[in-house]
């Protein structure tokens, strides 16, 4: 089945860190996108040497709830036509995508408890699924454990903070890889985090989105500890 093209328009820029924006487009050809909850949308951002069109996915941010517009959070990357384009994009400014697609998304699984482990941006589509199941009350236990490296790339704090506060099924742990002097929380990878807290991964599913090498990492650890469905999204 192809892709349906979308045409949005963008309403809202927000700086999250010194290398991270929130970007809010509104929908208006359509006038709202149907998806789940972790998947993405593609973008047109240029042409190669070759003269082919280069493409760059991007987690929506937002739950499917909100339909009548897509939310992305992603990072500048140095040179990287993705981002590159739409960091130049301006409120006002209109846009192009295709989509939704994507296998990694939120699982009708009422049994399971979850566990999310993200690094970086990959909080994205994990974004999209705390909020879906925030809508739904939080039925199941749900932990967000979430690498970054210091503490001027934190991000979300007082938004999960305030979820942990409306839902107390719903707990995360940031930790910062190289913390600068003063931080108070969880220092290091969120591997370790993970192998020392998870005692046990029976009635649990996973989702995992972040860099090739923590999925690798943790994935090891919970297979170590038994099977579990494991649910991955590689951002690099």
């Amino acid at each position: 089945m192809p892709l349906q093209r979308f045409r949005a328009q963008v309403e809202r820029v927000r700086d999250l860190t010194h290398d991270v924006r929130e970007i809010e487009l509104r929908l208006k050809e359509p006038p709202a996108i149907a998806f789940k909850a972790g998947q993405f949308v593609s973008f047109e951002v240029g042409r190669d040497a070759l003269n082919r069109t280069i493409v760059r996915p991007y987690s929506i941010a937002s739950p499917p709830s909100q339909g009548e517009r897509v939310l992305l959070v992603l990072n500048l990357v140095p040179g990287g036509p993705g981002s590159t384009y739409l960091f130049s994009l301006r409120v006002g400014d209109e846009t192009e995508f295709k989509g939704p697609t994507g296998a990694f998304y939120l699982r009708e699984d009422p049994a399971r408890d979850l566990l999310f482990v993200a690094t970086g941006t990959g909080i994205a589509p994990l974004r999209s699924m705390l909020y879906t199941l925030s809508e739904r009350g939080f039925a199941r236990p749900v932990t967000l454990y979430w690498g970054l490296r210091s503490q001027r790339d934190l991000y979300y704090q007082d938004d999960l903070e305030a979820l942990a506060r409306a839902h107390p099924n719903f707990s995360f742990i940031t930790t910062l890889s190289r913390p600068e002097d003063g931080w108070s929380g969880e220092r290091g990878r969120v591997t370790p985090l993970v192998e020392a807290r998870i005692a046990s991964v029976q009635n649990l599913a996973v989702y995992l989105c972040g860099n090739e090498g923590m999925i690798k990492d943790v994935t090891a650890v919970l297979q170590k500890k038994g099977l579990c469905p494991i649910y991955r999204e590689k951002y690099y």
